[in-house]
């Protein structure tokens, strides 16, 4: 039978693996610590090793086991970070059969009773074979909470000969308690120059030809990881069968070409609603996925953002020089706020795609939002515009005085001058010149009718003050004589409590006389007369009508003077904290009176 061991296929991310440190990309900052740790001969008795998928922690950790237990050529080597890779302990832990390194998958046996089947009744036997016993405990978060308990005397206090190596990809679920007795190293992303320059080299040692664009494409999708990155390189080799294209990648990754999704932002920008669902159309029609569209568009939305505030962020390895030229001058022309508005509305339309029944209905949805609101100019820049609308002609008083005070109140209609009636509410009768009222306190004190309204506002009587203010048409006044007018939906006793309610407050005996003519508008029709003309006089205003032109169907919600924000604001005022000098020492501001 012939032995197919040595002409079998191995994939790249196998092929390819670290054997050395020397053979890592983009940690060396973690090598660095090693190999001093190595040669000081500080080696911690457990190592956590945490980082995305795919940067080489499980290849980390066997390289330290091997670097622990290698013997060299020569079988008298030490601990070292350069392990020989042909000794028989470097060959057995590299090919995963090594009796003394032993492999353990936490998300295979997360229980107490695995942990100490595997290690805690083992951990006291010496190596077998070699110098030290290794336990490699991969994605070591899914242990159980008892389990991690049932590790942690041991991890604490291990016997000399045994090593802890541990990897994880979500280290906040591991036990602040097991970190404690760990030495930690997070394994970085790799940079997109480094994976290309890897990516290159290994293409290289296949004979394989790939475009510059497409290693660049692999890099952007692998998203630092470097497994997924030969896994993709691999993909990407046997799909171009010869010379791999960006184009036969992106369509093997079910990527939009990203020179056509800057034409779809572009057309976006512009308003061009039309031509935007047409590109989003033929992009999908050649195979790309419309999530893909959108998160494109939000790649690129984020990234024109960054490079508003830092040009190096142009500068990314991973996209195309005329991309970068395209970038930089979208950049330039739009403004933060639109570049942050367009961020979260495509946020917002991929959480919709979830939700609707076809991604690419939500995605033609969510592009006709994008062009409808892409040449809205920004709050600052339509207050700007607004304000530079110049008055139209005739716009009169109201029109040059807006810019810098809002318009006061129209004034109360005047009461007609004092008439006669009857003493309490008879009706039209005699002259009431010769009555005055009966001398008593100071009446000088309300020297109008709204002085009155006022003081029965103060007593809390809202029942009273609503009806005067809708159902009493004011005929004359003077302090301590009043003459109105009731309307038809007035309470009969209105009057006889009004005066009962002055008397009470005032101590004066005041007198209410009823008349069936010449009354002026209620207050609740003055003040619904003076928001009429208060809005009447905004309408005409030019800034308003600015807004008007730019926004047809907004309206106004309300309309408050000058006064009453000044007033606003006070009410909502913080009271004025002491002097601290005028405090006595032991003043506590936290003591009850």
């Amino acid at each position: 039978m012939t032995d197919t061991s040595d002409i079998a296929y191995q994939v790249l991310a196998r092929k390819y693996r670290p054997a050395t440190f020397a053979d890592l990309i983009g940690q060396e900052a973690m090598v660095r610590t090693l190999k001093n740790a190595f040669a000081a001969d500080r080696i911690a008795q457990a190592f956590m090793l945490t980082g995305i998928r795919g940067t080489g922690k499980t290849t980390t950790a066997r390289i330290i086991a091997k670097g622990l237990n290698c013997i060299g050529a020569d079988g008298t080597g030490g601990p070292t970070t350069d392990p020989c890779g042909v000794c028989q302990n470097c060959v057995a832990i590299a090919q995963g059969r090594h009796v003394d390194v032993m492999e353990m998958d936490a998300a295979s046996n997360t229980g107490v009773q695995n942990i100490r089947d595997a290690i805690i009744e083992t951990v006291s036997y010496r190596a077998a074979q070699a110098r030290y016993k290794i336990f490699i405990i991969d994605e070591v978060h899914m242990l159980s909470t008892s389990a991690f308990n049932a590790l942690l005397k041991t991890l604490e206090e291990p016997p000399p000969h045994v090593k802890f190596l541990f990897a994880t990809t979500e280290i906040r679920k591991v036990p602040v308690t097991v970190l404690s007795r760990c030495q930690r190293f997070d394994l970085r992303r790799i940079e997109p120059e480094v994976m290309i320059a890897h990516l290159q080299k290994i293409a290289a040692s296949e004979d394989a030809r790939i475009a510059d664009d497409a290693l660049a494409l692999i890099t952007r999708a692998a998203e630092g990881s470097v497994r997924d990155a030969m896994s993709l390189l691999d993909q990407a080799i046997a799909h171009g069968a010869g010379e791999t294209t960006a184009d036969q990648v992106r369509a093997m990754l079910g990527l939009a070409d990203r020179g056509r999704v800057l034409d779809l932002f572009e057309a976006i920008m512009r308003g061009d609603a039309a031509a935007a669902l047409d590109e989003l159309g033929a992009q999908y029609a050649d195979g790309a996925d419309p999530v893909a569209v959108l998160r494109d568009l939000a790649e690129i939305t984020h990234w024109l953002s960054v490079v508003k505030i830092t040009s190096a962020a142009a500068e990314d390895p991973t996209i195309a020089p005329d991309e970068r030229l395209r970038g930089r001058a979208l950049a330039d022309r739009l403004a933060m706020r639109v570049l942050t508005r367009m961020w979260q509305m495509l946020l917002k339309a991929l959480e919709e795609v979830a939700l609707a029944p076809n991604a690419m209905m939500a995605a033609e949805m969510a592009v006709i939002r994008l062009t409808h609101v892409a040449d809205l100019p920004t709050p600052g820049e339509l207050v700007r515009k607004l304000q530079s609308t110049p008055p139209p002609v005739g716009g009169g008083a109201a029109a040059r005085g807006m810019g810098a005070n809002p318009p006061s109140p129209a004034p109360r209609a005047q009461a007609p001058t004092p008439r006669g009636g009857s003493g309490n509410g008879g009706g039209a009768g005699a002259p009431q010149a010769a009555l005055a009222p009966e001398p008593g306190p100071d009446l000088s004190l309300y020297p109008s009718f709204h002085s009155i309204v006022a003081l029965i506002e103060e007593t809390r009587d809202i029942k009273l003050l609503v009806e005067i203010k809708t159902c009493l048409r004011l005929v004359s006044y003077a302090p301590g004589r009043i003459e109105v007018q009731p309307t038809d939906d007035a309470p009969t006793d209105l009057v006889q409590r009004l005066k009962r309610a002055l008397q009470l407050a005032t101590g004066a005996n005041w007198i209410l006389s009823v008349v069936n003519t010449g009354g002026a508008p209620t207050i609740a029709e003055q003040d619904q007369a003076s928001a009429r003309a208060m809005q009447a006089e905004l309408e005409r205003h030019p800034l308003l009508q600015a807004v008007r032109a730019a926004f047809p169907k907004a309206r106004i919600a309300g309309i408050r003077t000058r006064a009453q924000l000044q007033a606003a604001a006070q009410a909502h005022a913080l009271p004025d904290l002491p002097d601290p000098d005028d405090l006595p020492e032991d003043w506590d501001p936290f003591e009850d009176e």
